[in-house]
């Protein structure tokens, strides 16, 4: 018998049966059902098409560590069996590509004057080694998605395609980079209200 993936996000936010966010996520069951539905078909698909699971992995690795998501770093890290020195390589390009955003340039016109400088980020020469040239260019799309959506063009995809990926598998790319944008906002706000439900429990039993 197939056991369930259990609920990534609450694993993300360490969310424990019963407890006062739990009880609140459970007064929703639709929303949490799809959150864990939207993993489920982008990490555990039945059928891994342009994109293997390694490839899902390693970019969603490099995308939380960019958000500074470390417990879903760790996690998605975590998921790659037998990749140490890919994890590695990934990991040394997060902290190089690390920064404040978003910043960017919108096209010419009336949103210019909000235009915001930046650096365009490259994997380095020995990130290109390790990963080679696909999830190379994987990760610098990620990282434009990321901190400079502004600047996202038929160019930027074209660069994806010319490295070797399927119009098919750039729009997986670009539907993990979203996912994990918000899968790790939920996270990181149900943690927050956990830890102040817990506070206000404990300084009720401390009234009394």
């Amino acid at each position: 018998m197939t056991v369930p993936t259990p609920d990534i996000i609450d694993r993300l936010a360490d969310i424990h049966s019963g407890s006062f966010v739990d009880r609140i996520r459970k007064e929703r069951p639709e929303t949490r059902a799809n959150a864990q539905k939207s993993y489920l078909a982008l990490f555990e698909p039945g059928h891994e098409g342009d994109v293997t699971r390694i490839e899902r992995l390693l970019v969603a690795t490099f995308v939380a560590g960019l958000h500074s998501a470390d417990a879903a770093e760790t996690f998605y890290a975590s998921g790659v069996d037998g990749g140490a020195p890919l994890i590695a390589a990934v990991k040394s390009e997060i902290e190089a590509g690390q920064a404040q955003g978003p910043y960017g340039n919108y096209p010419s016109g009336p949103l210019s004057s909000e235009d915001k400088p930046g650096p365009a980020f490259t994997v380095s020469e020995s990130g290109h080694a390790a990963l080679g040239q696909k999830l190379a260019a994987a990760l610098e799309h990620s990282h434009l998605l990321v901190y400079r959506p502004r600047e996202a063009s038929p160019e930027a995809l074209q660069v994806l395609l010319d490295a070797g990926w399927t119009t098919t598998a750039v729009v997986t790319l670009s539907q993990i980079v979203a996912f994990l944008a918000f899968q790790i906002r939920v996270a990181a706000g149900l943690a927050a209200l956990s830890q102040a439900g817990e506070g206000v429990l404990a300084s009720a039993t401390a009234a009394e």
